[in-house]
């Protein structure tokens, strides 16, 4: 697994963690992301919108 990039914040009141998509998917097409054994793929698309799917 590769290591995360450096959030852009992390010290809200509510927990919540925010990072630049175009980071996480550093290579411009794909990245997989997984919870509890399933795995999700996060796609950035031609128009720029964020696609997540199972």
């Amino acid at each position: 697994m590769q290591n995360l990039p450096t959030p852009r914040s992390a010290d809200r009141t509510d927990g919540t963690v925010t990072y630049d998509a175009r980071e996480l998917i550093r290579n411009g097409i794909k990245a997989e992301i997984v919870l509890d054994g399933q795995t999700y793929t996060l796609r950035i698309t031609r128009a720029g919108k964020l696609i997540l799917t199972k």
